[in-house]
């Protein structure tokens, strides 16, 4: 009722004025005027939703909870390991400002994998944030952690963590690209990390060292390297 009233208001003011036109041609002038009387406003709310939907199942980690929150949510040895896919993020400090576009490009990827019901589970770490963290981790933006948990099997031994680490442009990568990470498992083409400082299996973290280590490179990285020096010559005095 509404879109004929507006076509009965429309159509008398621009009859006139386009009699010299093709029919054709009129009537999507008729039709592009009508639409541009009715409210567009309607996707916006499910949009949000979207958005707010996909930001809530989103997990931000931190020093303080990461192991706990990175463990998985089942016993069943049946249901196969869990699956975490993890933005890694970061601002003017660790990322050069280049890191916004990628932002974005995540908040629409959460918002499709949202609707997925094979979605992995989902996290974000941003560096400027959670320095020790992305010490502790060894990690740097703008990447994404492709992370699979294992349930613990029948005979109580549990398999190694998988950790894939992918990339990403900041010019050139998209929503897709990110959601493509899960659903056409293009994270399978990045080799398994299996270094030290795998921060599930390496042999740093089973030997409880990933923790110290971490706020270690932290302070190496954000001591000025003047503040070194005056310490070793202070040091070497004391010695001698």
């Amino acid at each position: 009722m509404r879109l004929t009233a507006v076509l009965v208001a429309v159509l008398p003011l621009t009859i006139t004025a386009q009699q010299q036109k093709p029919l054709g041609q009129n009537i999507q002038t008729w039709f592009d005027k009508a639409k541009s009387y009715l409210p567009n406003a309607a996707s916006a709310p499910v949009a949000s939703t979207a958005a707010k939907a996909a930001s809530s199942n989103i997990v931000e980690l931190t020093k303080d909870n990461w192991k706990s929150v990175l463990t998985p949510s089942t016993s069943d040895p049946f249901q196969g390991p869990e699956t975490w896919v993890v933005f890694i993020s970061g601002g003017n400090k660790t990322c050069y400002g280049k890191c916004a576009g990628l932002e974005q490009a995540w908040d629409k990827s959460s918002a499709l994998l949202a609707a997925d019901p094979s979605s992995p589970k989902l996290a974000y770490i941003n560096c400027d944030k959670q320095q020790v963290l992305c010490a502790i981790w060894a990690a740097g933006p703008p990447t994404i952690w492709h992370i699979q948990l294992p349930v613990a099997q029948p005979d109580q031994s549990t398999p190694a963590t998988t950790v894939r680490i992918i990339g990403l442009n900041t010019t050139t990568t998209t929503a897709i690209d990110i959601m493509h990470i899960h659903t056409q498992k293009t994270y399978e083409k990045k080799p398994v990390y299996e270094g030290a400082l795998h921060p599930f299996n390496g042999w740093v973290a089973q030997y409880g060292l990933l923790t110290p280590l971490g706020y270690t490179l932290w302070v190496f990285a954000n001591v000025p390297s003047w503040a070194f020096m005056i310490g070793i010559s202070m040091f070497s005095r004391y010695i001698m």
